[in-house]
């Protein structure tokens, strides 16, 4: 009797696609280390909390939106008329940005971007300290991203004490999974040795609805 061959399981994915499947719709798990959390999309679309609204408050024009995804806090920016540019690697979310009425591109952070050295926010929100999976690297980027004497508002993990770095992978509900990416969560304390330590100063700190936020001001 000849053996019929099992089906083989798919292999990894690049993570955009399950990325861009999570802003379509299709429930996906984030996988980083010992934890796991569903891609929160209803939170990127949804309107603006009392911590999000503390958090345009403070951004100082122009403001560079690091990792947009659908764009919120851009466009929330441009409706009251706060010039800003947000940047995501997805085609997807960059098209639901300018759906929403923010001008975005579709630009990672650690490529060149238009004005450089020039803009007066820098916003890392939603975990995007996280990106490239050395938050230290990504406030050395944005300090050079802001002006002299500009800002960086940045959102730490809920933990104050967590600095972990490592492979993050996605898992969408239909059996695919991505390819591992890196990934970083780093909370309040350990951001401000970080900040320290590229010549960041703690301007403010605080905490709202259970997230934790950050203002660092470059040097000029």
């Amino acid at each position: 009797m000849t053996a019929v061959p099992s089906a083989r399981e798919p292999g990894p994915v690049n993570p955009l696609v399950l990325f861009e499947a999570a802003l379509a719709g299709l429930p996906v798990l984030a996988v980083h280390s010992s934890r796991s959390h569903p891609v929160d999309v209803a939170a990127w679309t949804a309107e603006q909390d009392p911590v999000d609204e503390a958090v345009l408050a403070r951004c100082e024009p122009p403001v560079l939106d690091v990792g947009c995804g659908p764009g919120r806090f851009a466009a929330a920016l441009a409706a009251r008329g706060v010039p800003a540019l947000g940047i995501d690697v997805s085609r997807a979310a960059v098209r639901q940005a300018r759906a929403r009425g923010a001008v975005a591109l579709r630009r990672p952070v650690e490529g060149p971007l238009p004005g450089e050295g020039r803009w007066g926010t820098v916003l890392l929100a939603d975990g995007n300290i996280g990106i490239g999976g050395s938050p230290q690297s990504l406030l050395a980027r944005s300090r050079g991203l802001a002006r002299p004497g500009g800002l960086l508002v940045v959102e730490a993990d809920a933990d104050p004490e967590a600095d972990e770095s490592g492979p993050l992978v996605l898992h969408a509900a239909d059996g695919r999974r991505s390819h591992p990416m890196p990934w970083a969560r780093a909370g309040s304390r350990v951001l401000r040795r970080l900040a320290t330590r590229e010549g960041l100063t703690v301007t403010e700190e605080w905490t709202l609805g259970g997230r934790t936020l950050l203002c660092l001001r470059a040097p000029l």
